[in-house]
């Protein structure tokens, strides 16, 4: 276990910010744990706040399935404080987040291993390892991937830690710029849109969003986009607005 800490470690090291640091984890997860894909989730209460790290795109989109949906192992993991591991997503006998595991396995992904991340009782994110063949992690490669969540806890803490040091730092500066790259901006702005045309509450908006993302196949944050962008209408009753669904707008 020392040398796959100091794998890990030297992963990290020299990483120009703490996202790339995350970034490099997620890789070397891949690459030391044989896993297809790997993410880091930095949530927020009940959803995530954003992706902090992540092996490739396919898992970056995997993690912001759990936003989209609102379930996900990261979520339970982070509740619970403890892994929430899925080894076979098609099992008739999985039912616990029936709208994550069917986006996930039309990506072709079987399996998920969600491990918490933060400070012990207290995590602040977790750590999903994907695969596209279902099976469990093995004794050896479980125990590696609590090793990374472990230190993917290190680059998190430093980023939140640097956002609260005085502004004039330019480490703090810094710190809260990447912080600030996590949030989903283009979702909060596609919100208000909502709000206004549907005349709604946010909540509602927040929910309408998430089941055309849902109905189509996408995340959350590409139909804020086409939100932003204005190639959907929202009177489009797939919004629940007056006007009838137009193929066009389907994406």
């Amino acid at each position: 276990m020392g040398d796959l800490r100091s794998v890990f470690v030297d992963s990290m090291t020299g990483a120009p910010s703490a996202l790339e640091a995350a970034d490099r984890l997620c890789r070397a997860c891949v690459d030391v744990l044989g896993v297809d894909g790997a993410s880091i989730s930095l949530t927020d209460g009940f959803t995530t706040q954003g992706t902090f790290g992540s092996s490739g795109p396919l898992s970056r989109r995997l993690d912001e399935y759990q936003f989209t949906f609102g379930e996900g192992p990261c979520l339970d993991a982070m509740r619970s404080g403890l892994p929430v591991l899925a080894a076979d997503l098609a099992a008739s006998a999985e039912a616990r987040w029936p709208a994550f595991r069917d986006a996930v396995l039309s990506a072709g992904i079987n399996a998920v291993f969600a491990l918490p991340v933060g400070e012990r009782g207290h995590p602040f994110g977790a750590l999903d390892l994907f695969n596209k063949q279902r099976g469990s992690l093995s004794d050896s490669e479980l125990d590696g991937g609590l090793l990374a969540a472990e230190l993917a806890a290190v680059p998190l803490l430093e980023m939140m830690g640097a956002t609260r040091e005085l502004a004039s730092s330019a480490e703090a500066e810094q710190g809260w710029d990447q912080l600030a790259s996590l949030e989903r901006v283009e979702v909060y702005q596609a919100t208000g849109m909502i709000i206004a045309a549907l005349n709604v509450s946010a909540e509602d908006a927040l929910v309408r969003l998430r089941a055309y993302a849902y109905m189509r196949g996408m995340t959350a944050n590409d139909v804020a986009w086409q939100v932003l962008d204005r190639t959907v209408d929202l009177n489009d009753e797939g919004w629940g607005g007056a006007g009838s669904a137009g193929e066009d707008d389907r994406g």
